[in-house]
């Protein structure tokens, strides 16, 4: 045998019960579970539901800890430099892992190779919402109040770059339309100015909305789906306003630092697959808004792709709009 087949053979003799015995002692302490945005929002309620399951699960406590800034990107970033031991994790989306690659000329991270994908977790489709007393009920309505007094409406949004940001860039684009476009710390504060009528409108998911629209507090004007949503029925979409191109939604998913253990990797893999056919789980996020990815969906591979499909069409969406990078 060659010396470097040979050395290779007891290299791998020493790795991989090493590997193995990392994921038989994972988690060793607590998991922190990083938010990317303000406590409140979509992202911050999907991770503490899924947070409080992977705990029973892994038997070590799942702490949240919200770090808000840039969008998330600042906490992406944090993440993308952390010890691989996976017991730092980021709740990633759209924007932390597709449109930020556009957005910021200094991101400070690649989406693509700086992180290890887990698992797609969920995926919520945005709604346009206006505060209740705005004098419309549809997307023409807002089209028109739009053109007639581009500088008079105040869309709220959580950053440049957060999905809220770019699903009203987008809508935007379509109308040809301009706003004076308000950045929020959080998708809570955002919220508090929408509904205390200090801000018009909002692209905004619909899970960080659903009980505001119910409770009548905000008017939702079109969700940005296919065919009407179950828990929201009077509601129309998009292209039942006139608008078949505002479909879009933002999607979550799990990821640890580069250079994560195969077989830590495949442990939280795993927990989240119990948490998500957990019916007590499923429930909560349903009623939420949630969309749920069905298993073939959910591993780490299917994740990767994601972000690598996502990066250039959003790219393609802001580059029409006219967005430059900051």
């Amino acid at each position: 045998m060659k010396p470097a087949a040979l050395i290779a053979c007891l290299l791998s003799g020493l790795i991989s019960p090493a590997l193995a015995d990392a994921a038989s002692q994972f988690p060793q302490r607590a998991i922190t579970l990083v938010v990317p945005y303000a406590a409140g929002g979509t992202n911050d309620t999907l991770s503490r539901i899924i947070g409080e399951h992977l705990a029973k699960t892994l038997g070590r406590a799942v702490l949240i800890e919200n770090d808000a800034g840039a969008a998330g990107t600042l906490a992406a970033r944090r993440l993308a430099r952390a010890v691989p031991d996976g017991h730092t994790l980021i709740m990633g989306n759209m924007g932390t892992h597709a449109v930020a690659v556009s957005q910021y000329r200094s991101l400070g991270y690649r989406p693509l190779t700086d992180f290890t994908p887990i698992g797609l977790v969920a995926s919520v489709p945005a709604v346009v919402v206006a505060r209740r007393d705005f004098p419309g009920t549809t997307l023409v309505d807002l089209q028109a109040a739009l053109r007639a007094k581009p500088e008079g409406l105040a869309e709220a949004h959580i950053g440049v770059g957060s999905p809220t940001h770019t699903f009203c860039t987008l809508l935007h684009d379509l109308m040809g339309t301009r706003a004076v476009r308000v950045a929020y710390r959080g998708g809570s504060q955002a919220m508090s100015d929408l509904v205390g009528g200090h801000a018009d409108f909002s692209c905004i998911s619909l899970s960080g909305a659903i009980s505001q629209i119910n409770s009548g507090s905000l008017k939702a004007l079109a969700v940005a789906t296919r065919e009407r949503v179950g828990i929201i029925p009077a509601v129309p979409t998009a292209a039942e306003s006139g608008l078949p191109g505002f479909e879009v939604s933002t999607w979550n998913g799990l990821f640890a630092p580069r250079d994560l253990p195969p077989a830590i990797r495949d442990k939280l893999a795993v927990a989240i697959d119990h948490a998500l056919a957990d019916p007590g789980v499923q429930a909560r996020l349903i009623e939420l808004g949630f969309f749920l990815p069905k298993p073939a969906e959910r591993g780490g591979e299917v994740l990767g792709e994601l972000v690598a499909q996502e990066i250039p069409r959003w790219a393609a969406v802001l580059k029409t709009a006219g967005i430059a990078p900051e």
